[in-house]
């Protein structure tokens, strides 16, 4: 257990909540599920390694144990008329393990869909992915599992983040996750610190024509003040350097 997350209903009471922003919770077992459900959730997100050691790391189990108790998540939330997304971690490879055979990969997918998932996300949690290995555990999705809703969730750490995100949208992927500041990373994965930037990811992307609905100024704003709060500089560009429309007096 991560002792961070043992206020999580706490923290979900305070937060003061906006009908323009869609709230989930991630879980790690039927446990967690429950009391997302209980704490007034409707979009649960569970996850599970394509990799058996991190797996081991993350939740004490395997990945075939763990995709049991995700099948009882999945019927649990269905019965209380909420979703669930099945969040694939170590897509593109594993700190113990290495490179990830995609077909391991795409057969948790399967599985998962299978067993009711409502979406999938693929978790680079290493930073270990680059934009040919993207197109290519993307192209594999869509042929085994052409309908079903796909996010992906890159880190920085190795510096493809968003070189991963231009990839995947070029291919039809419109749905990423990102953190402010790039606030983030995985206590069971060494390194891995380091989730894509909110406000890079939106610079780069309002850029090339791609709606958000997120005010750059402020998502900068915001990371700001995050980084004040946890007292050490985050690796954002875009807090550093300002948009590419911000000008220096000559």
């Amino acid at each position: 257990a991560i002792p961070q997350m043992a206020d999580a209903e706490e923290v979900w009471r305070r937060i003061r909540r906006s009908e323009a922003v869609r709230y989930s919770a991630l879980v790690p077992n039927l446990k967690g599920a429950r009391r997302a459900l209980a704490a007034g959730f409707t979009e649960i997100e569970v996850v599970v390694s394509a990799s058996d050691t991190h797996n081991r790391k993350n939740v004490n189990r395997s990945t075939e144990e763990s995709m049991d108790e995700i099948a009882e998540i999945l019927q649990s939330v269905h019965d209380a008329g909420a979703t669930c997304q099945v969040i694939v971690s170590t897509a593109w490879g594993c700190p113990y393990e290495g490179d990830v055979p995609v077909e391991r990969v795409v057969g948790v997918a399967r599985r998962a869909v299978a067993d009711g998932a409502d979406g999938l996300s693929y978790g680079d949690t290493t930073g270990m992915a680059t934009p040919t290995r993207v197109r290519r555990l993307i192209g594999e999705t869509r042929t085994a599992l052409p309908d079903t809703a796909l996010n992906l969730h890159f880190h920085n750490t190795r510096g493809t983040g968003l070189a991963n995100i231009l990839a995947a949208l070029e291919v039809g992927v419109d749905d990423f996750d990102a953190s402010v500041g790039g606030l983030g990373g995985c206590p069971y994965a060494p390194g891995a610190t380091g989730n894509v930037c909110t406000e890079d990811f939106v610079h780069m992307v309002e850029d090339m024509g791609v709606a958000t609905g997120i005010d750059l100024g402020l998502m900068i704003d915001a990371a700001r003040e995050a980084e004040g709060l946890v007292g050490r500089v985050l690796p954002s560009q875009v807090l550093r350097a300002g948009p590419r429309t911000r000008l220096t007096p000559a």
